[in-house]
């Protein structure tokens, strides 16, 4: 049976809304980031699984063709939307996450979080949380951009895109990561403060895909 038009205009206008929604659950797990704590996050939290709908609705297209592949039917993807009222509620939902989320409010939030260093700094406590959950803040738009990016277009772009964002993760961020530990290894020791914790965690960012390996080697043994 064939959908009535405005059905299907309806259908076309939540895929096209899954990129500017990606960008809102991106903007939920960066604030989600402070939350647990900023340098780390919670196995299973609320970052973790903003980040996870963040993915699955960047590859929602390739997602549905995995289930058409198994022989269920679903609607055709292709195509414009027809109504002009539909078509406006697509340009405005759009315009309102590029020119108000993105513009105006993500800046903002970024910049509560550097007042919250700030705090933090004054009550003594350390502000790298604070600054790297702002950073993220600040960065969701190219983030998600990376993402689309990482996108394989294969009926298993969702675990791809993750698998993806994993080497990024290990090949790219951990290195840096490790590269920052060490110079602040440095600065406590100048100091005379412990700077063998930070030593230590340099060396097990830069050891994450090797012990990766080995606990695979091992299983697979």
């Amino acid at each position: 049976m064939t959908l009535p038009q405005i059905i299907a205009d309806l259908m076309k206008l939540l895929l096209d809304m899954a990129v500017p929604a990606a960008i809102c659950t991106m903007v939920l797990a960066g604030i989600a980031l402070r939350q647990e704590g900023g340098v780390n996050f919670q196995t299973g939290g609320k970052f973790q699984r903003w980040a996870l709908w963040s993915v699955i609705l960047l590859t929602l297209p390739q997602f549905l063709s995995w289930f058409a592949a198994q022989g269920i039917s679903m609607p055709a993807q292709a195509g414009g939307i027809s109504s002009p009222w539909v078509a406006s509620v697509e340009n405005s939902f759009t315009g309102f996450i590029s020119n108000i989320v993105v513009a105006r409010l993500v800046p903002i939030l970024a910049a509560f979080c550097v007042l919250k260093a700030a705090l933090d700094a004054a009550e003594g406590h350390n502000p790298l949380a604070s600054i790297i959950a702002g950073i993220f803040l600040l960065s969701v738009s190219g983030t998600v951009q990376l993402m689309q990016s990482w996108n394989s277009g294969s009926e298993f772009a969702t675990t791809d895109m993750l698998t993806s964002g994993w080497n990024f993760l290990a090949g790219t961020i951990l290195p840096e990561a490790a590269g920052l530990a060490i110079v602040g290894a440095i600065f406590n020791y100048a100091r005379h403060r412990p700077f063998m914790p930070l030593v230590g965690s340099g060396l097990a960012f830069l050891s994450v895909s090797g012990i990766w390996k080995l606990v695979q080697a091992m299983v697979g043994g």
